[in-house]
């Protein structure tokens, strides 16, 4: 493992201030050849006449300036030399210095652009998909052909499941690492560069891969300051990895770590202002919205309102507990026994509301009646007292108020209460003439058969 790749981390002076500082170096540099070229002509000089008077003590002042000239001209040959040996660095050294700072600039607006495009993509982005697959286009500019995928975990935060790959699934680099705990890059919180999948300190499971021999560039995903996820991707053995590409990961993981704890945040705050935080279901304006914008799109639906029976013994008697679990333990059921199409809700209390589009009352009615019969075996195991629930169930006649069926279903649910409870309820409209079906605890049908008792409910 290369130890400038293990802790990589891109510079984060200020552009600016660095240019500044690299300019004040090449001058301080030219300064400093100057005032040696000068310095150094004042030695020679000054060297020249000494030697000069020294070697000769009877030469006059006019003959030993001239000899001391002379040998001055000798060391100034070797001074401007030195001096022109200096120069040359010194303007080579200038020259590296702009090549350097022209570099910077170019790949700090390389950078800005990059990040520029990657924020506009992911701002247009509708959703989780979307964002998820803007990310794939971005992996691929970066990487080009190089196999990638991203692994994020679930609800659980205990599982990490591969949520995009850039190539085909028989090419994805296939990480087998199963939870955030398992990958080196999620619990060390840093880019991580294995050259080679053989080497000692290579991360293991990147060995026996279908690929063969590799290395492998492993950049965390955090949402909030927590690791939910990685971006994997896989290169040749031991190919260097230019700096720029691994701070286009890191703009991406760093971004697309934003955008998805933005988006769970609004898809979670908009979930506890649609559903009962007791049950899960919806609540009630929220089920009522949606019956509405089914019934604008004219689409058939039956309704069934429920209440669960002795509901304020039971909470008397066991306590507050056990009526939460008791109301729990209904809607747990309920679920259980909803089709994709159909949706529920906690109306209010122990009452809850049950809509099944398209679907007509004889089919509402089997499927309520299976809800009932179940409701006692989810009751075993759920550590409650025993307790049954009454349903009233009404199919929306062609042109009916969402209010007046809702207050047909409750009519009936009331029926199913005085009936003798534990049963079920469901009027049909004949001339505006209600004439109710009862299906007793046994499971009879006791409207079709006889009218008598319909009547007196």
């Amino acid at each position: 493992m290369k130890d400038d790749y293990v802790t990589w981390t891109p510079l984060r002076r200020s552009n600016e201030l660095a240019h500044r500082q690299e300019r004040e170096r090449a001058r301080r540099i030219i300064r400093l050849g100057g005032t040696l070229g000068v310095v150094l002509g004042g030695v020679q000089t000054t060297v020249a006449l000494i030697i000069a008077t020294s070697a000769f003590p009877k030469l006059g002042n006019l003959e030993a300036s001239f000899v001391g000239g002379v040998i001055a001209l000798v060391f100034g040959i070797g001074g401007a030399r030195a001096a022109a040996g200096l120069l040359t660095r010194t303007l080579a050294r200038g020259d590296e210095l702009q090549a350097v700072y022209e570099q910077r600039l170019e790949e700090d607006a390389a950078r800005r652009a990059y990040e520029t495009r990657l924020t506009s993509a992911f701002d247009m982005a509708n959703g989780e998909p979307e964002v998820l697959d803007a990310a794939r286009r971005a992996l691929q500019v970066t990487l080009g052909a190089a196999p990638a995928e991203v692994l994020l975990a679930d609800n659980s935060h205990a599982h990490l499941e591969p949520a995009l790959v850039t190539v085909p699934e028989d090419q994805a680099p296939g990480c087998p690492v199963e939870s955030p705990a398992e990958c080196p890059a999620a619990r060390r919180a840093q880019v991580q560069y294995f050259d080679d999948s053989e080497a000692l300190d290579a991360c293991p499971k990147l060995r026996d891969r279908p690929q063969g021999r590799c290395s492998a560039i492993c950049v965390p995903v955090s949402v909030m300051g927590r690791t939910v996820g990685v971006i994997h991707t896989l290169v040749p053995p031991n190919q260097v990895v230019e700096p720029s590409r691994l701070e286009e990961l890191r703009i991406l993981s760093h971004q697309l770590g934003g955008r998805l704890g933005m988006l769970r945040v609004m898809a979670e705050t908009e979930l506890q202002a649609l559903t009962d935080g007791l049950t899960g279901l919806f609540n009630r304006r929220a089920f009522q919205n949606k019956l509405r914008e089914l019934r604008l799109a004219g689409v058939p639906i039956s309704i069934a309102m429920s209440d669960l029976d002795h509901f304020k013994q039971l909470n008397d008697t066991y306590g507050h507990d056990a009526g939460d679990i008791a109301l729990r333990t209904f809607a747990r059921t309920v679920k259980a026994h909803l089709r994709d199409r159909d949706f529920a809700c906690r109306y209010g209390g122990e009452e809850f509301a049950i809509a099944m589009p398209h679907t007509s009352l004889d089919d509402a009615v089997q499927m309520i009646e299976t809800l009932r019969i179940n409701l006692a075996g989810g009751l075993r195991t759920s550590g409650v007292p025993m307790f049954t629930s009454s349903f009233g169930v009404v199919e929306m006649d062609h042109g009916e108020m969402l209010e007046d069926a809702l207050r047909r279903a409750d009519v009936a649910l009331f029926e199913a209460k005085h009936a003798g409870r534990d049963r079920i309820v469901a009027p049909r409209l004949d001339s505006h003439a209600a004439v109710p079906t009862i299906v007793s605890p046994n499971g009879t049908n006791e409207g079709d058969s006889d009218q008598e008792a319909a009547a007196n409910l």
